[in-house]
This record gives structure tokens, C-alpha cells and sequence, in this order.
């Protein structure tokens, strides 16, 4: 017991050395005087403030310029879309019609390829198969070629 008795009487000595020391240290700081700190004060207020202005008109005017210009956008896109859309129906038709002339026109040649095959075996002759090979790689050829002149239009059109 008579350990903490000891411990106490320390920290009360140190508890008081301690706030006259503080008690000090506050004598010793350079006060503002009245004038002083009301001068600062307005001055930091007026910055807080027009800070606060500069950033809220800011904001108001971006955010306007944020919702035009997303409307604006909005109707590009949408006006965009829609002649697109059209561009490819009109695209889509012409691939369509373009497909049924080369379907008919490669018909046709397999038509009369056939009646050749059909003559040959009756004549029980060999076929030249360079013929067949080069009638082939012209009906492909001119599918390539309609091919590529639709990708093009389309491309124009967009």
C-alpha cells in the first residue's frame, strides 16, 4: 500500500508540473490583437466564400452544358441510327437482288454444264477438266465480284 501512495504523490507532482509548464507556454505566445483577428477572419471568410460561388457557378454551367450537349447527342445518334437503318434495308435489298441474279445466272450455267456432261457421256468422250475448272472459277469470280461491289455501296451509303 505504501507503493501506491508513492505512485500517486508522483503523478500528482507530475500532473502539476506539467500544467504550469502549459501556463507558461501560453504567456509566451504572441496573442492577435482584436483587430487583428477580426481582419483575418473576414479575410478567410470572403476566400471560403468566393470559392464557393466560383465552384457552385462552375457546376451550375457544366452540368448545363452536360445536358445539351448529352440531348444532342442523344439526337446525332438517334438521327444516325435511323439513316442506318434505312441505308441497310435499301443495302439489304440490293444484296438480296444482287444474290438472286447470281443465283439465277449460276443456275443457268449449271444448266448447260450439265446438258455438256450429259452430251460428253453420251459420246463416251473424256472431258477436258480445264473447261470445267475455268467455268467454275468465273461464276465464282463474278459472285466475289458482286459481293464486294454491295460491300462498297454499303460502305458509301454510311
Amino acid at each position: 500500500m505504501a507503493k501506491e501512495t508513492k505512485k500517486d504523490n508522483k503523478n500528482n507532482k507530475e500532473n502539476k508540473k506539467f500544467f504550469k509548464e502549459f501556463k507558461a507556454e501560453l504567456k509566451r505566445v504572441s496573442w492577435p490583437t482584436f483587430k487583428q483577428l477580426v481582419n483575418n477572419t473576414v479575410a478567410v471568410l470572403a476566400i471560403v466564400i468566393t470559392v464557393a460561388v466560383i465552384v457552385f457557378v462552375l457546376d451550375v454551367i457544366f452540368e448545363n452544358l452536360n445536358k445539351f450537349g448529352v440531348e444532342r447527342i442523344k439526337a446525332i445518334v438517334t438521327s444516325s441510327s435511323e439513316e442506318k437503318d434505312e441505308s441497310s434495308e435499301d443495302a439489304t435489298a440490293e444484296n438480296t437482288e444482287a444474290v438472286e441474279d447470281t443465283n439465277t445466272e449460276n443456275s443457268e450455267g449449271a444448266e448447260q454444264s450439265s446438258e455438256v456432261s450429259n452430251e460428253a457421256e453420251t459420246t463416251e468422250e473424256p472431258t477436258d477438266t480445264s473447261t470445267q475448272v475455268q467455268n467454275s472459277e468465273n461464276t465464282e469470280g463474278q459472285s466475289t465480284e458482286t459481293v464486294e461491289n454491295v460491300e462498297s455501296s454499303v460502305e458509301q451509303n454510311n
